[in-house]
C-alpha cells in the first residue's frame, strides 16, 4: 500500500475529529478536548509518516 493513502486517511480522520470538535463543544467541552488531543494526533502521524 502506497504511504499516500495512510497520510490521506490520517488527515481525513483527523477532519473527522475536528468536525466533532465543532459539534460538541458547546454542550461536552470535556469530550471535545479529547477529540482536539486524538485529532492533532492524527494529523501529527500523518506529517511524521510522509517523512
Amino acid at each position: 500500500m502506497p504511504k499516500e493513502y495512510v497520510v490521506i486517511g490520517l488527515l481525513a480522520l483527523a477532519g473527522f475529529l475536528a468536525g466533532g470538535v465543532y459539534s460538541t463543544w458547546k454542550t461536552a467541552r470535556g469530550l471535545a478536548i479529547v477529540l482536539v488531543v486524538l485529532a492533532l494526533v492524527a494529523v501529527g502521524a500523518a506529517v511524521t509518516w510522509l517523512l
